[in-house]
């Protein structure tokens, strides 16, 4: 069986595999796309926040601990969604049980979106950005990551586990759908290269003040060897736009 978008979050057995290796020190979230995303959104202090795709909303905890006046979370796992809602317990936030492709994006309202390993998911990013585009104020920004589209051109290199020595990088510009085997599923992944991204957003309307290819940096990981290993081939691709 196969799952597309947030389903296969609501798989127990997937989720609770998926949340150890979330929680690992250093995992691609928290030593590589976490530092870069913090980077990429700079001053974020009494904004109003909408994060798509935003997992059991630790992100939107940290920025309204961190000064940010408004959190709205849309996330379509209902596991994940329900977490969030725990997470985010008396906070000036609320969290949708809604996709991003159903979300209903209001007109004028946000200063910044946010959107983190999630737009991989989504079939039709010129639809997305349009949305995105729409519900953000003037000058207001957009930052989100993706899985960098070296690893989504092909999982043939999972035949040899998941901790992965080499990489195939093959049918680089060839793009659209892809079946990736992780944590014992098969999850529904699209891939696009770097140029389509680009391109989809400036189509959108956005000027793209910055992109990062993770580069990971020592200082965010306790292992040599593991941070040696990162330094091989990115695993993240993450954007910052401008309305």
């Amino acid at each position: 069986m196969e799952y597309r978008g947030p389903k296969v979050y609501d798989q127990v057995d997937f989720l609770s595999n998926y949340m150890k290796r979330r929680s690992r020190k250093d995992s691609p979230n928290n030593a590589i796309e976490g530092p870069i995303i913090y980077e990429l959104l700079g001053d974020f202090q009494n904004k109003d926040i909408l994060d798509l795709g935003c997992g059991d909303a630790s992100f939107g905890k940290e920025l309204l601990n961190q000064g940010a006046n408004l959190y709205i979370g849309v996330e379509g796992s209902e596991h994940m969604a329900a977490s969030a809602k725990l997470n985010l317990t008396n906070q000036n936030a609320t969290i949708l049980h809604e996709t991003l492709e159903s979300y209903s994006y209001p007109t004028n309202k946000f200063d910044v979106v946010t959107s983190r390993f999630v737009i991989h998911y989504v079939s039709d990013i010129h639809l997305l950005f349009n949305s995105v585009h729409k519900t953000l104020k003037d000058e207001g920004r957009f930052v989100f990551s993706v899985q960098h589209p070296l690893t989504t051109s092909s999982f043939l290199s999972k035949q040899s586990g998941e901790k992965k020595e080499n990489w195939i990088v093959d049918d680089y510009f060839i793009e659209g759908e892809r079946k990736e085997p992780w944590i014992n599923k098969t999850v529904v992944k699209y891939h696009r290269t770097i140029e389509s991204y680009y391109t989809a957003l400036t189509k959108a309307g956005f000027t793209v003040s910055g992109i990062r290819e993770g580069m990971p940096k020592r200082e965010h990981f306790s292992n040599e060897e593991e941070f040696a290993r990162r330094l091989r081939i990115p695993v993240v691709l993450a954007f910052s736009c401008t309305k």
